[in-house]
This record gives C-alpha cells, sequence and structure tokens, in this order.
C-alpha cells in the first residue's frame, strides 16, 4: 500500500503543471535526482500513455527506478575512466556523419531508383547467376490426401490420384472438399521433401531411388490413408526453379541498382569537387610526396 500511496502520489505530482515545488532553474518539475543529474516531468511525459492509473504506477516506477541505476553506473563510469577515455568527440561525429549520409542516400534511392523489374530481367539474371541458386533442400510437386481408412471413396481417390496420363485436380478438388482430412493439390509449386514427409509420413531411404521409382504411393497409418501422387522433383544440389527465385531475384536486382545509384552519385560528387578545386590534399598523395 506505501508504494501505491507514493506511485499515486507521484502522478498527481507530475499533473501540476503550475507548481514550483523541486524545480531547478527551469520551471520544470524534478521527479528525482542522482549525483547531480535530473530527472524532469516532461521526460515522463509517455511512459504512462494509454494506460490505466495503475498500470501506469507501474511504468512510472520502472522507468524511474531504470534512470536511477543508469545515472549511478555513468557516474561510476565517469569516476574511473581517463579524460582520454571519456572524450567520445571522434565517435559522435563518425556516427553523425553516418546517420546524414544516411539519410541522404536513403532520400536519393526514394527519389531516383527505378524500381520497374520485367519478367525478362529476372529471367536474364537468373540464367546468368544460374549457380549461385544452388538447391539446399530436395524439392517435390505433388498432390496428396489424407483420408479416413474407411473412407467410402479410396478407390474414386486412388484412381484419380494414380491415373499416370493425367490429373484430375477439378474433381479430386471436389471430393477432397467432401471427404479428405486434408488435402494438397497445388501441383504447380515445389515443396520441400522434409515439409511433406511432416504431413505424409511416407519412409524414405534413399531419396533419389525413391523419386525416380514412386510417381504413386499409397499406405495406411494409424487409423489413416495417405496417398501422395508425384509430378516432378529436383534433388539437393540442383539448380532451384525460377519460380522459387523471382521475389529473391528482384531483391537482388534492386541492391545492385542501389550500389550504382550511390557509386554514380559518388563518382559525380567527387568530380564536380574537382572541377571547383575544392579538394586539396596534402599528405599521403604520390604527388606530394615532397609536402610533410
Amino acid at each position: 500500500m506505501r508504494k501505491l500511496g507514493f506511485g499515486i502520489g507521484l502522478i498527481c505530482l507530475l499533473l501540476l503543471q503550475g507548481c514550483d515545488l523541486f524545480s531547478k532553474k527551469s520551471k520544470e518539475i524534478i521527479v528525482a535526482k542522482c549525483y547531480g543529474k535530473y530527472l524532469y516531468e516532461s521526460d515522463l511525459s509517455s511512459v504512462a500513455h494509454g494506460a490505466d492509473a495503475l498500470d501506469s504506477i507501474a511504468r512510472v516506477n520502472a522507468y524511474i527506478d531504470s534512470w536511477v541505476r543508469q545515472q549511478l553506473l555513468i557516474h561510476q563510469a565517469e569516476a574511473n575512466l581517463s579524460p582520454a577515455e571519456l572524450d567520445f568527440t571522434k565517435q559522435i561525429e563518425e556516427y553523425r556523419n553516418s546517420l546524414v549520409v544516411y539519410a541522404y542516400e536513403t532520400q536519393l534511392i526514394s527519389q531516383k531508383l527505378d524500381t520497374v523489374i520485367s519478367d525478362e530481367e529476372i529471367d536474364a539474371y537468373y540464367e546468368q547467376h544460374k549457380d549461385s541458386f544452388v538447391l539446399r533442400n530436395t524439392l517435390v510437386r505433388v498432390a496428396y490426401v489424407v483420408l479416413d481408412e474407411n473412407c467410402k471413396q479410396k478407390n474414386d481417390f486412388r484412381k484419380l490420384l494414380s491415373d499416370y496420363d493425367t490429373l484430375m485436380l477439378q474433381k479430386l478438388d471436389a471430393l477432397a472438399t467432401d471427404y479428405a482430412m486434408s488435402s494438397y493439390l497445388d501441383v504447380d509449386q515445389w515443396m520441400r521433401l522434409d515439409k511433406l514427409t511432416e504431413v505424409v509420413p511416407i519412409e524414405i531411404y534413399n531419396v533419389e531411388s525413391f523419386l525416380k521409382r514412386s510417381k504413386f504411393v499409397s499406405f495406411d497409418k494409424d487409423g489413416l490413408l495417405y496417398m501422395a501422387r508425384f509430378v516432378d522433383y529436383l534433388l539437393e544440389e540442383d539448380i532451384s526453379p525460377i519460380e522459387m527465385e523471382r521475389d529473391n531475384i528482384k531483391s537482388l536486382i534492386l541492391m545492385r541498382r542501389k550500389k550504382d545509384l550511390i557509386d554514380r552519385m559518388n563518382a559525380s560528387l567527387y568530380e564536380d569537387a574537382q572541377h571547383e578545386h575544392a579538394i586539396e590534399v596534402y599528405v599521403g598523395s604520390p604527388a606530394n610526396d615532397s609536402v610533410r
């Protein structure tokens, strides 16, 4: 109750805008002090935003405790580091410079970068960089259904899935909607074989041999009947199909365009500066070896 009373009192204190109690030089209200450092009411303006009274108290108390502990650590560090170790002027300047450059490059990219990528460009990139798209997993194009082992339509499913000449997807879809416990019929999409076996627990001892000889598999397990029809496959270490790499290739092309855009901007800036005689190198240039 004492903590609750303290928290409510603190919240009330923060709301007293006209009060100049605990003020220092400015008219701001001070809510905490540690080794000459002050935490002001304005520093807490967003801490309790959108919370109810009890949650606001908890957030304010937690923030103040965190602030005090940080000030104690800073005080201890400042007391034990040398002036040279405490001089972060260079690091601050470098950090600011990196932020300025990043902000400018981001603005440049936003305004100048061409983000339209044609299918022809994607196809050309894929053909030129096929060695970069080696598969790490075996992929399959497959249709499967999971049925109750007593399903009366299981022969219909078997006939539709095992036909080697065609795959009656529309009929399968209608049948699966009514009778299958689960199904997957999108044979245009590639699926990792290990993901398939998580759903259809096929025991495979030699992947390449199995996929070469098995176009259709059917088996019972734990009261369920599994059927799968393999349409195509790609083994590990094969080249990934382009349809799986389109988004990746788009990202790679955009990254290359960003780099080219920034490189051209840097080259243009350097050339302009040289024409304006804005660059003078005094040390380290081969043309100025005599200058020290």
